[in-house]
């Protein structure tokens, strides 16, 4: 891919992992797999409800506990598109604890951020082996958020090394 076919608008990120593309829809779509590995380093992730189905609703809370106190993050969002072991596109907001969107502004967050962002994740199965490609538009590709999916998918690698100890 090169440079010019990139928009600074949006953050793709292409990994294959050593695990059939079943196992990684299920990562993606299933709450108990996908609070063991999304979010940064750091992180967990205490509450992930997902209705994956189109039109479905998804809110998720992202936890860092430092030594003082607990920063709880959360966020919204909408499936638009749902084909299971191909693609998943989802809807992605900062929210409150229910679900209620937030601006960027009430959160902390610079000025020019967009309140409503979009993951699109797209399988490929390699015979037992799958290539991932997750696109985030609207968020720049420079940003915080570029750096917080590769930890995401560092411990999505370590997760599937887990799930499959006699495969890795």
């Amino acid at each position: 891919m090169s440079d010019a076919s990139v928009s600074k608008d949006e953050v793709v990120i292409e990994r294959i992992f050593d695990a059939p593309v079943d196992l990684i829809w299920q990562l993606w779509t299933q709450p108990e797999h996908f609070k063991k590995w999304y979010g940064p380093k750091g992180f967990s992730v205490p509450v992930a409800q997902m209705d994956v189905r189109v039109g479905g609703k998804r809110l998720v809370c992202m936890e860092m506990q430092t030594p003082d106190r607990s920063m709880r993050m959360w966020f919204t969002g909408e499936y638009r598109e749902v084909a299971p072991n191909k693609r998943l596109v989802y809807t992605d907001s900062m929210a409150d604890e229910h679900g209620n969107v937030a601006t960027p502004s009430a959160m902390g967050m610079p000025e020019g951020q967009h309140s409503t962002t979009e993951i699109t994740v797209q399988l490929e199965d390699l015979g037992g082996r799958t290539k991932m490609v997750m696109t985030h538009a609207g968020i720049p590709a420079d940003s915080g958020g570029a750096g917080g999916w590769e930890q995401a998918f560092a411990k999505m690698a370590d997760y599937i090394k887990a799930v499959r100890p006699n495969k890795a």
